[in-house]
C-alpha cells in the first residue's frame, strides 16, 4: 500500500471527526429544505457546473463568510468539493467554529454526477 502524502493524512484525520452523507440522502434533505448545500470548490469549478440547489463559498473564504451566509449554527450544512477531501476539511473547520450539524458529501461532486443528480451551469 502506498504511503499517504501530508494532504491525504490531513484529510484522513479530518474524516475521523466529521460525518459524510451519500449523494442520494443529501438530495433528499436539500429538496425538503432541511439543509444548506455549499460548494467549496474554486470559482472556475463552480462556473463549469455545480449541484442544483448549492450555494458557492470556496474553501479559501468560507470561514470568513459563513456567519453571514448561515447565521444559525444549528442549521444543517452539507459541503461538497470535487471528490470529498476539501469538503471534509471544511466540515471539520466549521465544527470547530461551533456549527453543530455539518456533513461532507461522500465522493463529492464526482459522486453527485455519477448518481445522475441535477447539475446547473
Amino acid at each position: 500500500m502506498e504511503e499517504q502524502n501530508r494532504f491525504q493524512k490531513l484529510v484522513s484525520e479530518a474524516k475521523k471527526h466529521i460525518t459524510e452523507i451519500s449523494p442520494g440522502d443529501a438530495r433528499k434533505e436539500i429538496e425538503r429544505g432541511d439543509a444548506i448545500f455549499i460548494d467549496v470548490r474554486e470559482g472556475d469549478d463552480w462556473r463549469d457546473g455545480h449541484a442544483e440547489g448549492a450555494k458557492h463559498l470556496s474553501r479559501g473564504v468560507i470561514e470568513m463568510e459563513i456567519e453571514d451566509a448561515v447565521p444559525d449554527s444549528r442549521k444543517p450544512i452539507i459541503c461538497y468539493c470535487g471528490g470529498g477531501s476539501r469538503s471534509a476539511l471544511v466540515a471539520e473547520s466549521l465544527q470547530k467554529m461551533g456549527y453543530e450539524n455539518v456533513r461532507s458529501l461522500a465522493g463529492g461532486f464526482r459522486a453527485w454526477k455519477e448518481a445522475g443528480l441535477p447539475v446547473k451551469k
